[in-house]
């Protein structure tokens, strides 16, 4: 089992914990660690596989779709860290609260500064799918609070995952700074190796004093986790699905008429009067895209093609 070689529990402020490299080998089938990594295969394959995720892997990310995904992390990751912050002195989940080291609160806000400005509070809202995690996650913090870990597994233990490869792909294929703005949430600056850490987190989980039956829940709510998840990718690829090439200078993508207008944040800000007017030649090639418009401008030049021929008879 790992074990910090620097730090407290949660770390003190300030400070980056190091781990020594140890080999999980005295892990048991029966561990919690086990049973969510055997539990969760089947989830986390459907997961990897939703089409927003093969896009976002293949370097197909829209700007305007990104930042719709940092979103809905902030929402869920406010969620997640209340919640956490309201049990960090529950035995059931106490061994597993590292503030400092996993919080993404935080970084989130970076981003979402970065990429909406100074009054980003203004202009996001929270989507119809991630409010359902949302809930769920409140539920579970406030009335079944062993069931948090399974939410904190599948967020934190995934970002220090997979979460480093789209990181990599988001700031290549979004020609973000190298500085990092905009990809704030991948970065763990408090974890020094991030193998070790998640070493160090399974032993914590192995360790919390759980009957079978609690652990049956906990896999069982790692992957509603996952049916979380995947409902807020599959909502983002219909949303990127009614939207084109963005708009330059951080203006509003071009919508091409498909899909429902008003479950988008950014074009519900733009109908509530939130937003000031948008460039008038964008409003004129998404209004030209509509068929009833194209078909009322084939009639026009219609109309004057017949008129120029009538007038050189």
């Amino acid at each position: 089992m790992p074990s910090a070689m620097e730090g407290s529990e949660g770390g003190e402020e300030g400070e980056i914990l190091r781990y020594e490299e140890t080999e999980d080998d005295n892990v048991s089938p029966t561990d919690l660690s086990e049973l969510l990594k055997e539990g969760t295969k089947e989830s986390h394959d459907r997961a990897e596989n939703t089409q927003f995720v093969k896009d976002f892997l293949k370097g197909r990310i829209k700007k305007e779709l990104f930042k719709l995904a940092t979103v809905a992390l902030h929402f869920t990751y406010s969620a997640l860290e209340e919640e956490m912050d309201r049990n960090k002195d529950n035995p059931v989940f106490a061994p597993l609260y590292f503030p400092l080291e996993l919080h993404r609160r935080e970084a989130l806000v970076k981003d979402l500064k970065y990429f909406y400005g100074e009054d980003w509070k203004e202009k996001i809202q929270c989507s119809e799918a991630t409010q359902h995690y949302v809930d769920r996650i409140h539920h579970v913090g406030q009335h079944e609070p062993e069931l948090l870990v399974a939410h904190a597994y599948t967020r934190y233990m995934g970002d220090l995952s997979g979460g480093q490869v789209l990181k990599k792909v988001a700031q290549r294929a979004l020609k973000l700074p190298a500085t990092e703005e905009g990809i704030q949430f991948y970065m763990f600056d408090n974890i020094s190796n991030a193998q070790q850490f998640k070493q160090l987190y399974r032993a914590r989980m192995n360790a919390l004093d759980l009957d079978k039956n609690t652990k049956e829940r906990i896999v069982e709510e790692a992957n509603r986790a996952f049916r979380f998840n995947m409902q807020v990718f599959e909502e983002l690829d219909k949303l990127g699905r009614s939207l084109t090439e963005e708009a330059q200078d951080g203006g509003f993508p071009v919508h091409d008429g498909k899909g429902d207008l008003r479950k988008c944040p950014y074009y519900a800000d733009k109908l509530a009067g939130k937003a000031g007017p948008g460039c008038p030649y964008q409003a004129a090639v998404a209004l030209a895209k509509q068929p009833l418009v194209q078909l009322i401008l084939a009639a026009c030049v219609a109309v004057a093609a017949g008129a120029a021929a009538w007038y050189l008879m």
